[in-house]
């Protein structure tokens, strides 16, 4: 059955129909407003639909989440900071649909479970590197959820030495250090002048100094940060999805340099890091196969 999928992230909501077979049809994307945010997102959601009889609806959301109450917690989108109950609001424009809703990152271990780079292995950590950093895991070929359905938020994992604050309250988190805007504001901070993740990865490519050292930052702590959760989980496979994480060498290569050093421990031997195969969908991927993660898968 074709699902209406929804991806919400910091920066950006995103509007599929994804059939069982993970092919997916972008029919709209949109910036994630200042104020107004459901506003937006319902305006996209209508257009999708264009009327038509709507079954089933997935959400995809940025974190963290109360999976069981149907409520999105942002830490990245002020209005919806203190709670924003999204699978109520979306049942009010639905009311005929089964709405089923997960965190970005269990959509996105979905999502490589079934159809990208964790096809071939039962156990495994997928990652978004983006505006901020979310995970979800994979344990016996299933995704796990956690009673509120934050499981695999590997964002919140403590970078060894760091003490700059995280918007969660907490200190040293990785997402603090080496989300996108974090990387930006660290790269500012020390002179270079432009606004976006996008920029800060195109001028480290091109080799400026003061990029180069921000992503070189970024990567050793996301390599700190994944040897942690592989040996907590002891998972052969990470899967690296995001914007940010297209970055290239400046990123990848500190990122590979810091799990070498990390992950030492024999049953780490043969873990690999690869870059997810679906790119700016599998969000909306995961959304749309979210019935499976109900049923078990």
């Amino acid at each position: 059955m074709t699902a209406l999928a929804l991806d919400i992230g910091a920066t950006k909501m995103a509007v599929g129909l994804v059939g069982p077979d993970g092919v997916t049809h972008e029919v709209g994307r949109i910036q994630v407003p200042e104020a107004g945010v459901w506003e937006a997102c319902a305006g996209l959601l209508r257009a999708a639909a264009n009327g038509a009889e709507i079954e089933v609806v997935g959400i995809g959301a940025c974190g963290p989440v109360d999976a069981p109450a149907g409520v999105m917690q942002p830490l990245n989108i002020p209005e919806w900071a203190d709670g924003f109950p999204i699978v109520p609001a979306v049942r009010e424009l639905f009311p005929s649909a089964s709405v089923r809703f997960a965190i970005d990152g269990v959509c996105l271990a979905l999502a490589e479970r079934h159809f990208g780079a964790a096809r071939e292995t039962p156990d495994a950590l997928a990652m978004t590197v983006s505006s901020g950093i979310g995970g979800g895991v994979i344990v016996g070929g299933m995704v796990a959820v956690g009673h509120t359905g934050n499981a695999g938020h590997i964002g919140h994992v403590v970078v060894p030495g760091s003490t700059d604050p995280c918007a969660c309250g907490g200190v040293g988190c990785v997402e603090a250090i080496a989300s996108g805007p974090s990387s930006v504001r660290w790269a500012r901070e020390r002179g270079w002048e432009g606004t976006t993740g996008k920029e800060l990865a195109e001028a480290a490519n091109e080799g400026d100094r003061i990029a180069k050292a921000a992503l070189r930052r970024a990567g050793i702590a996301l390599g700190q940060a994944i040897a942690s959760a592989a040996a907590l989980l002891d998972v052969d496979l990470v899967v690296v999805g995001g914007g940010f994480a297209q970055a290239g060498e400046p990123l990848w290569r500190p990122m590979q340099e810091a799990l070498g050093a990390h992950a030492r421990i024999g049953f780490l031997r043969d873990l690999q890091v690869v870059p997810s195969e679906l790119g700016e969908h599998a969000t909306l991927v995961g959304a749309g196969l979210l019935t499976a993660l109900s049923n078990g898968g």
